[in-house]
């Protein structure tokens, strides 16, 4: 699989399966945010996902895939540092704020810096065109926000902080696309470093969330935790590994902007699953978040 995958990189039915994998991603990605915001404690269901993805990860990184090559331990440190803060971030975020505020404002502050770092990290660059696409979805990422803002009437005393939070989430959302990026590009087998990634990524918040659960009054029964984890780490290597995999295969930019349409598809989740109101406006401001990623994707 690997040798099929190195040799269809850079060609025309690389950069479509890259597409492909980047809504792929998207779709899963929303799923995965609402799973964790939902209604339960963000905390515990983080760790029960991360518990579950590192367990399942565990056998396939240390005896089916090539071990990682000695320069990849350093890029697996920081790799672990990324994301570690962009948990703790997402889930002080949501903690605080509502899953269809807190979330676009997430999703819309990433892509932008992550077309920027891949130019220094990478040299890509987008053309006009893409840069209006790239300007088409954030308003129409922002203005979704906003309105969710507006009109949201619950928790309005912790909106301030949980948008702040939400930017620096976003913000590291930019930061851990582009390194993970660089990470499966510095190795010769992609599923290396999927596999490692998910291995080592999934111990800090398992012990944080057992204390967490340790020290509530009323303690949610760890069977249903446990199938949410199962199933939030499954979604996780649909999401997480569908966008790694197109990085490796395509350009980061076009991949990190089309997985923000994420943002139209935790919309309909937030409709049709959280009971969060939806109307004419927000789905005029989806539709500008598809258009923006069309013209991303087919404007190069």
């Amino acid at each position: 699989m690997s040798d099929w995958l190195a040799a269809v990189e850079g060609t025309e039915f690389g950069r479509q399966l890259a597409m492909i994998l980047a809504l792929t991603a998207a779709l899963l990605h929303a799923a995965f945010g609402a799973l964790q915001k939902g209604r339960h404690d963000p905390w515990l269901t983080r760790g029960a996902t991360d518990l579950s993805y590192g367990l399942i990860a565990a056998p396939v990184a240390l005896f089916v895939v090539p071990w990682p090559e000695p320069h990849m331990w350093p890029i697996f440190a920081g790799v672990f540092v990324i994301h570690t803060a962009y948990k703790f971030l997402q889930a002080m975020a949501y903690t605080r704020g509502a899953f269809t505020v807190v979330y676009p404002v997430v999703r819309g502050t990433g892509p932008l810096f992550t077309v920027i770092g891949a130019y220094l990290l990478f040299g890509e660059i987008f053309t006009p065109l893409q840069w209006l696409g790239v300007g088409v979805l954030l308003a129409g990422i922002y203005g979704l926000a906003i309105y969710n803002l507006r009109t949201l009437t619950d928790a309005r005393d912790t909106l301030v902080p949980a948008l702040v939070l939400a930017v620096l989430t976003g913000l590291f959302v930019a930061l851990y696309t582009t390194y993970d990026a660089y990470g499966i590009r510095a190795t010769a087998n992609p599923f290396t470093f999927i596999f490692w990634f998910f291995f080592i990524d999934g111990w800090v918040m398992p012990a944080l969330a057992a204390l967490r659960w340790r020290s509530m009054d009323v303690r949610p029964a760890l069977p249903p935790l446990a199938a949410r984890g199962i199933a939030g780490a499954l979604i996780a290597f649909g999401s997480f590994g569908s966008v790694m995999m197109a990085t490796r295969l395509d350009k980061v930019g076009e991949a990190a902007v089309l997985r923000e349409t994420s943002t139209v598809f935790a919309a309909l989740i937030g409709w049709l699953i959280l009971k969060e109101t939806v109307g004419p406006r927000r789905i005029a401001l989806m539709t500008l978040i598809a258009l923006g990623a069309v013209i991303v994707e087919f404007g190069g």
